[in-house]
């Protein structure tokens, strides 16, 4: 005897998520996870305010040209993600749109990589990521305190650069700068 079809998620079940939760589809499937951790969260804005200083600040301290958000849903076909991080060339995206979701694939995405969310990260949503052309994808760890940089290549990613610690370091598609791995760990 098989198992009953399962009915594909919808927006509504996500809309239906209780507030503390954040909510994806992947290949039909719904994902609840609850906010991240401390050290998560704080990992991420780190890096966000860093690369935003330098590449999504209008003082033109920086080299510029991008527009970089925390947690935006994107909507790609059934497909419902939430990055950590995410970046969009300006010369593709030159204005914020007014919506509360994004339909034009990122030119890179940063995963902060937890306990509860690797699996899908490195898997499902890497492929997503992949399908739509992401061009650059970062896994970030700060439980073993890592950076991973991710190409793509066709609808697949290679790793291009692995880096950890207190190195200071310089990845794509954001190495016009130095970004010292030491400051996103700390607490």
């Amino acid at each position: 005897m098989g198992h009953p079809a399962r009915k594909p998620a919808t927006y509504a079940d996500l809309e239906a998520l209780p507030e503390h939760l954040v909510g994806e589809i992947v290949d039909g499937e719904l994902y609840a996870n609850p906010r991240p951790a401390i050290p998560h969260a704080r990992a991420t804005s780190r890096l966000g305010a860093r690369l935003g200083r330098a590449f999504d600040d209008d003082d033109g301290d920086g080299p510029g040209g991008w527009i970089l958000l925390d947690e935006p849903e994107l909507h790609f076909g059934a497909d419902v993600v939430v990055p950590d991080v995410a970046g969009w060339r300006r010369a593709r995206m030159p204005e914020l749109p007014t919506t509360a979701f994004l339909t034009l694939a990122p030119d890179w995405v940063c995963e902060t990589l937890s306990t509860s969310t690797e699996a899908l990260d490195r898997g499902r949503k890497r492929r997503v990521y992949g399908r739509e052309g992401v061009g650059h994808l970062w896994f970030i760890n700060p439980t073993v305190k890592t950076l991973e940089v991710h190409r793509l290549d066709g609808e697949t990613y290679r790793v291009i650069a692995t880096h950890s610690g207190e190195d200071v370091v310089r990845a794509e598609p954001f190495d016009a700068i130095e970004l010292p791995l030491g400051r996103l760990w700390e607490r």
